[in-house]
């Protein structure tokens, strides 16, 4: 009478072993899909910040190709995109990722970043009017006013820009981006004084200078101010200069200027040795 019940015995144990085998199997399954998606996540960083950009585009082209529903793969393609000034790409991705049910006002932004990269301005407008306006970044502020200096709207340009500095603790690129918006409007003086401000925060942003050399000439002042350089920068500023003098219609003192530039420059400085040559030729014609 003893068998039965021994064998009903057995045959629930091996069912509970059964089933902890099964359990263990699924828990060992779990696990490895947290570490591949750990590795992955690792993976996509690696792509968006270290690659070439082409080859980030072919790594999230293919990704999405495998889960067109993921939004982080289609983000990844999109801003591997731009990395690739590939932007009319870029704008049907990140068009389709603000479509996606988990979109945010960040992908907005993101958007409307691809559609001023690609020369779309009023598509632009259009998506960051879409941003409710308690979404405050520097990144929107920052296109904001962009959008206002293509409509030439320069009040709302200059409040879009100094919301912008205040909401970064690197505003030497906008400090840049909103000198130039004084100088396109003929402010000189304002401009010189923000791209000496972007100087002051990023000594090597080389842009700011020739930008400063350039509202600078813009006001006849052709000194060139202190500032951190190397001897080729300082060449290129004095070459900027020099045609800034020529423009204005100071010949001698931009001819000057163009000399002191090609002797100043540690190689041979073409663009400045041809830039003489043309004016000499023109003086002796």
């Amino acid at each position: 009478m003893r068998h039965p019940i021994l064998v009903s015995l057995c045959v629930a144990g091996a069912f509970a072993l059964s089933a902890c085998e099964q359990s263990s199997g699924n828990d060992v399954d779990r696990a490895f899909q947290d570490i591949n998606v750990v590795d992955e996540t690792n993976l996509n960083d690696v792509m968006l910040t270290a690659s070439d950009p082409n080859e980030a585009v072919a790594y999230f082209q293919r990704s999405v190709g495998e889960k067109p529903d993921r939004i982080d793969l289609l983000r990844g393609l999109g801003q591997s995109l731009v990395r690739a000034k590939r932007n009319t790409e870029a704008v049907s991705i990140w068009t389709r990722v603000t479509e996606h049910k988990d979109a945010t006002d960040e992908d907005r932004v993101d958007l409307a970043d691809a559609l001023i990269r690609n020369n779309e301005w009023d598509r632009a407008k259009t998506a960051l009017d879409s941003i409710p306006p308690t979404h405050e970044t520097f990144k929107r502020y920052r296109l904001e006013a962009m959008v206002a200096d293509s409509k030439q709207n320069w009040t709302k340009a200059d409040s879009f820009y100094e919301i912008a500095v205040g909401l970064t603790t690197q505003p030497a690129s906008v400090m840049n981006n909103w000198g130039y918006s004084k100088l396109t409007r003929g402010d000189y003086p304002g401009a010189e004084r923000l791209f000496t401000d972007a100087v002051r925060q990023d000594p090597a942003l080389f842009t700011a200078k020739n930008n400063l050399v350039l509202a600078r000439g813009a006001q006849r002042n052709y000194s060139l101010p202190v500032l951190p350089v190397s001897q080729t920068e300082r060449a290129q500023l004095l070459y900027t200069l020099g045609l800034s003098a020529i423009k204005q219609g100071d010949t001698a003192i931009g001819e000057g200027l163009l000399r002191d530039a090609v002797e100043t420059h540690p190689q041979h400085f073409e663009d400045a040795v041809r830039s003489l040559r043309a004016l000499e030729t023109k003086v002796a014609g």
